[in-house]
């Protein structure tokens, strides 16, 4: 054991001294793997905590999830798998520490970043801000909830809690320090009065705001340069202890890009820099586990959701299996304990993993079929409106005969809707593309349009946020140039409650369109397993009345992780609604995992054969950039107005280098303020790397550091000048913009030559 459990009962101390931790008064490097209680079933949660003791961890790093414990305003639950208190106390009862992030807000890629969708009811919403008082009075409630579950935890009550962090990764969002201060204070008076309080942010923005009697930390990834994140951060903190509190041992899938990961030896080599150094750090993360239900969230720009698998390329999968990356963190942190630590065993594994036999469904409850009795509304709403929080929503309308193909437009679809016409499947449209119209045919008499909007993940990181789903807008019907508004609609609400599924009007397979399968399937034992939905189209997972989550035929991620304690010896139920409509459908259970099975055809922002001219275009600026990590900023001798912009890599650092790598770009308005990149659209990207990484052109900016665009590796590398063009979606005054190169140890494609374009008029792509 690293501790013995009579320790952590008894009052002890923990605080950020001068240069280090202190643990009763000595020095102490902690060494976190972070878990998220609601992404592992409860039975699995003892089985997680002792894999992460053996792998060499003395604490365990947690988040707390406000619109999991808040789902309704005002109702609040904390039983079952809701039970954080009992997960903490596992975590003491197996002799480790224990670091808590309440929030209010945590990304997590979790649904809009923890935050409960109820919020979006209030028209004028902010977060994060002490300018909303609604938000701020829901905010203090949450976290005095979150205290009398937590407090008496604190360490120096007899508990094993740590450290408690204020807010999470704000130096991303704002410069507010009023506002951190202010959830400072509602952690204290919520109970935490005695625990050392933290935040995290990155060494590119945490020194964007002040907070007070809070230690501050760095978030940084797999690969990192250990003396370069830590050089600014130092500067500002001297005599501040140091700490990676989020070490990203891999990274999250989204839909419809490749499957990522991060390499052992780059990952082994910053945590070894890290531990020579006596760096605390915590591992995000250690296992990843899954994203059950609706709660998987995504990223904007651009519109990125991310898978129900939360693997990670974690040293502890998806289903609990130690990975090659578990035993080389295991054979290296044992060179690094702190006195009196001692290296724990293997635990047992929790359960095998089962293959089941193909499972036929015989019954199908038709959407068209179960939309029960209909809200009336003149606009069609988000479902927030509706008092829905996930799942899918209904809008209904008659539509006038036509002897004319007509445009049917929607300002904002959030996320994917399907149209039907007489239950006759038209078009779909795809937030990820902006696609916001499909074209009607032509019919004689009057039918019923049909738009079934499919929900896949709020936004959890940036401005984005504040993201209602449903249509968020108008619709309108065009002939002959002319838009004329739809009103008057009937909405019906489909929501992710098993209950709701269960109670549907299930009837021999039959018919077309979005609907509901049901099956029973008979098993002697239970364990683990892999559902194999290759074959399905687009939706939701419902066994034995527990929510799998999402798939989506576009991959990655073709298989959806089913704990064998929520299977049952005998007979079993499963739930699957699916957009697409099936003849024959059928799902097996399989020992593996299918993470890397990209079947979507969108991934490059270049046409085949498709060339930019920029010989009759003058650019607005060109130089070089000096050989140095951070930010780059270029300031224009006056501002320029324009709606395109194109940034042309002539070389690289290497002079033999034919690869460019960007991990941000900013565009600075008229103040010098970053300009908002939530409608920014990349129109052409010369080159992109989407098979060894997604390293797509979006990246520069999706506001992750460590994500980067770059140029192809894989094959044929082509050579300098590489180019990408975006879009920002209106004219903006700019004064200039920012770069900042990849953040890891790697130098390749690092620009050195550039030129930088703007105009208002598209430029020349054919």
């Amino acid at each position: 054991m690293l501790f013995f459990t009579s320790e952590l009962k008894a009052q002890q101390t923990f605080t950020a001294a001068k240069n280090q931790f202190e643990l009763n008064g000595k020095p102490f490097v902690i060494r976190a793997a972070e878990l998220h209680y609601p992404r592992i079933p409860k039975e699995y949660w003892e089985h997680r905590i002792q894999m992460c003791k053996a792998m060499g961890m003395n604490t365990i790093c947690i988040y707390l999830f406000w619109n999991l414990h808040e789902q309704q305003q005002g109702v609040y639950d904390f039983s079952g798998q809701n039970d954080v208190a009992a997960f903490v106390k596992l975590v003491q009862k197996n002799g480790m520490y224990c670091i808590v992030r309440p929030g209010p807000y945590v990304c997590a890629e979790w649904d809009m970043g923890g935050l409960p969708w109820w919020l979006l009811k209030k028209d004028d919403i902010q977060v994060r801000t002490i300018q909303d008082e609604f938000f701020m009075q829901s905010a203090a409630a949450y976290l005095k909830k979150a205290g009398e579950q937590l407090a008496f935890l604190q360490i120096q009550k007899g508990g094993n809690i740590i450290m408690v962090q204020v807010e999470n990764e704000y130096g991303v969002w704002g410069n507010d320090g009023t506002y951190m201060s202010k959830i400072r204070d509602l952690l204290r008076s919520s109970g935490f009065d005695k625990v050392q309080l933290f935040r995290c942010d990155w060494a590119s923005n945490f020194d964007r705001y002040k907070v007070d009697d809070v230690a501050s930390t760095l978030n940084f990834g797999a690969g990192a340069n250990i003396e370069e994140q830590f050089k600014k951060f130092k500067t500002f903190n001297p005599d501040a202890p140091l700490m990676c509190s989020e070490y990203w041992t891999g990274w999250f899938d989204q839909w419809g890009r490749p499957h990522e990961t991060r390499g052992v030896e780059s990952f082994l080599g910053s945590l070894k820099d890290m531990m020579d150094r006596k760096i605390s750090f915590s591992l995000y993360m250690a296992h990843g586990g899954t994203s059950f239900g609706q709660w998987s969230g995504a990223n904007a720009p651009p519109y990125a959701p991310t898978v129900s698998s939360y693997d990670y390329d974690a040293p502890i999968n998806e289903s609990g299996q130690p990975t090659e990356k578990f035993y080389a963190i295991r054979n290296l942190l044992g060179n690094y304990l702190n006195e009196g630590e001692t290296m724990a065993p293997l635990p047992e594994a929790k359960s095998e993993l089962i293959t089941i036999p193909a499972i036929h469904f015989k019954k199908k409850a038709i959407l068209s079929e179960n939309t029960g009795t209909p809200k009336l509304s003149i606009d069609p709403k988000p479902m927030e409106y509706f008092d829905q929080g996930w799942g899918r929503i209904l809008y209904r309308i008659e539509l006038p005969a036509s002897s004319v193909e007509r445009t049917l437009k929607i300002d904002d679809v959030h996320d994917y809707a399907v149209i039907h016409l007489d239950n006759k499947y038209i078009g779909k449209l795809d937030r990820r593309f902006n696609e916001t119209s499909v074209r009607l045919p032509a019919f004689q008499k009057s039918a019923q349009l049909d738009i079934l909007v499919e929900t896949t993940g709020r936004v959890n990181y940036g401005k984005a946020i504040i993201d209602r789903k449903g249509i968020n807008g108008k619709v309108y019907l065009n002939e002959g140039g002319t838009d004329k508004e739809l009103r008057n609609w009937k909405v019906y609400n489909f929501p992710v409650d098993a209950g709701f599924q269960e109670k549907l009007k299930y009837e021999n397979l039959k018919g077309t369109g979005p609907g509901w399968y049901k099956a029973e399937f008979t098993l002697k034992k239970t364990a683990d397993t892999y559902l194999d939905m290759r074959g399905w189209g687009k939706g939701m997972v419902w066994i034995n009345g527990q929510n799998l989550g999402r798939y989506w035929k576009i991959g990655p991620t073709q298989t959806m992780f089913v704990p064998g304690t929520w299977l049952k010896k005998g007979t079993n139920t499963i739930i699957v609604f699916d957009l697409d409509s099936h003849a024959n459908p059928v799902v097996n259970g399989i020992t593996n995992p299918i993470f890397e099975m990209v079947s979507d055809s969108s991934l490059l922002h270049r046409k085949e054969g498709e060339t930019l001219n920029l010989a009759d275009v003058k650019p607005v600026a060109e130089g070089s950039f000096v050989n140095e990590p951070g930010w780059k900023e270029v300031k224009f001798p006056g501002t320029v107005r324009g709606r395109y912009f194109c940034l042309e890599a002539l070389s690289a650092q290497s002079p033999s280098d034919p690869v460019t790598s960007l991990a941000e770009l900013e565009i600075m308005d008229q103040h010098g303020k970053a300009v908002s990149a939530i409608n920014w659209k990349v129109l052409y990207a010369d080159s992109e790397e989407v098979i060894a990484s997604g390293s797509s052109a979006d990246k520069i900016f999706d506001l992750q550091e460590s994500i980067i665009w770059q140029t192809q590796k894989s094959g044929k590398t082509p050579a300098h000048p590489h180019t990408v063009v975006i879009d920002m979606g209106e004219n903006v005054t700019v004064s200039g913009f920012r770069a900042l190169p990849r953040t890891d140890k790697s130098k390749s494609g690092i620009i050195k030559e550039y030129r930088f374009y703007l105009q208002e008029k598209q430029f020349d792509i054919k």
